[in-house]
């Protein structure tokens, strides 16, 4: 059967499986049933993203600068051209992520930003937007994306200064999740305006800075008040907030969180205090995700214990912890995942370890206990990594695993690299449902070859495939701090 020839009634279900863009594209020119499908596929998600080939120089040298401006430039004119263009195609993008843009648009520049801003008005669908790229968000770029009636989803830089006025945030009055990266004084301090115009509607709060001292408890405080149906927050690199702040936003939900990260807060953060309210008060009954940090000046025995106290009448699903500086070693922490394991095992999905060496003994009980387990990141030596195999084979509905190496200052040692055949060795030993290995800053999917062999019958063979999905891999984007 010719692939023109499939029933069109299964094509929006094969379309639905492309990940790449460039796939979705040749799938447009088949024929017209598959550029039906495949057109709006290929158009509900536009991002750039800094690394993409012709977008960044990597080499820093002068003669880079010009020619890679003139690629970013190029990236941009491309997609809103089309978008400015193309109002049926402008209609199909739901989510539209500018990770890499020209900084400060210059008057010379200004068919470009018309473009831009003539592209944004045509996406009428638009839910999501990320902008993120420090110095290239503007105020007619803001005021635009205010006209988008469906936008429900914002993350942009806070960066304000010289770039965009502050005071247009609290036109965004529909919006359901707000990331902020390394937000100024200007953008916190319409935080509160903001929120009491349109705080009910928030389910996500994150900001994330780098030891900024303006995100406190006070004004944690302030805004507690106007976000009673807030369901997820986050905070990365916020020093001067400790559980006072957390739990004047925790109590004022009227349901509890679903999801708590808190990365790089006070040294002051007294868990067990935020673990004996939560309790008392039955305000985190709800919570399926936590992300927490340690550092070398906590008690590790009693941080353990008050965490584990925090989280012990919720229905965790996902838990994620690293360490900031220093690795720990793994006896330091085999209390929390026994004791994790012995509360949590049925619910939890996922377990995700940085800058902390895990025991194979612990991740032999996590595998094996924890029956819905579905993503597994560990630090684990080289030498460890057959066992850590045979151990990985208990977990039988596991998707996605990452290695990490120890990471140690005081020496020279560099992260191991795992080959092909050793990593095929690793996946043939899990099971079948694993898709994706990775070992520190590679990626492999697993795909799936089809060998006829010689008596004609057919058989599925594991590959490693290059990571081919336009997310960037979670593992890479939870160290923070």
């Amino acid at each position: 059967m010719l692939l023109t020839d499939l029933p069109i009634e299964i094509l929006p279900e094969i379309i639905d499986h492309v990940a790449k863009p460039q796939h979705l594209a040749h799938l447009c020119l088949v024929n017209k049933a598959f550029h039906r499908f495949a057109v709006p596929k290929l158009y509900e998600r536009v991002y750039i993203y800094s690394w993409h080939r012709e977008g960044k120089a990597k080499a820093c040298k002068v003669q880079y600068v010009e020619e890679n401006r003139v690629n970013i430039l190029n990236q941009v004119i491309q997609l809103f051209d089309t978008l400015s263009r193309y109002v049926y195609l402008a209609n199909h993008l739901r989510r539209l992520e500018i990770r890499d843009f020209p900084k400060a648009l210059t008057a010379v520049d200004n068919d470009i930003l018309n473009h831009v801003l003539h592209g944004l008005k045509n996406c009428h669908n638009l839910r999501s937007c990320t902008w993120t790229r420090d110095g290239s968000l503007n105020s007619d770029v803001l005021k635009t994306l205010q006209s988008c009636d469906n936008l429900r989803d914002l993350e942009f830089n806070g960066h304000n200064e010289g770039h965009y006025d502050a005071r247009l945030l609290p036109g965004f009055t529909k919006l359901e999740r707000i990331l902020i990266i390394m937000p100024s004084q200007a953008v916190i301090s319409q935080l509160s305006p903001w929120f009491t115009e349109s705080g009910s509607m928030l389910r996500s709060f994150t900001l994330i800075c780098k030891g900024s001292n303006l995100i406190t408890d006070a004004l944690l405080q302030s805004i507690a008040p106007c976000l009673p149906n807030l369901q997820h927050l986050n905070l990365t690199g916020c020093p001067k907030v400790t559980h006072n702040g957390v739990w004047a936003i925790i109590s004022s939900t009227v349901s509890g969180l679903l999801g708590l990260g808190l990365e790089g807060v006070s040294m002051r953060f007294d868990m067990a205090i935020l673990a004996n309210r939560c309790l008392t008060t039955g305000s985190l009954s709800l919570l399926r995700s936590i992300t927490l940090t340690v550092h070398q000046q906590l008690s590790m025995k009693e941080w353990i214990h008050d965490v584990l106290n925090l989280i012990s009448a919720s229905p965790l699903e996902r838990f994620q912890i690293y360490s900031i500086g220093v690795s720990f070693e793994a006896l330091i922490t085999e209390d929390l995942w026994n004791n994790l394991v012995l509360t949590h095992a049925s619910r939890l999905v996922r377990i995700s370890v940085h800058r902390m060496l895990i025991s194979l003994e612990a991740i032999a009980n996590i595998c094996s206990q924890c029956t819905n387990l579905e993503e597994l990141f560990v630090v684990m030596e080289s030498s460890a990594l057959d066992d850590l195999a045979n151990y990985l084979s208990l977990a039988k509905k596991l998707r996605t695993v990452h290695i990490n190496s120890p990471i140690d200052a005081s020496t020279d040692v560099y992260p191991f690299v795992l080959k092909v055949d050793r990593a095929l060795s690793i996946i043939k030993r899990c099971n079948p449902a694993l898709n994706q290995l990775g070992c520190n800053s590679k990626v492999w999917q697993v795909d799936r070859q089809i060998i006829r062999e010689d008596d004609g019958t057919l058989r599925s063979e594991r590959v490693l495939a290059p990571y081919g999905s336009p997310d960037i891999p979670e593992q890479f984007t939870v160290v923070r701090t």
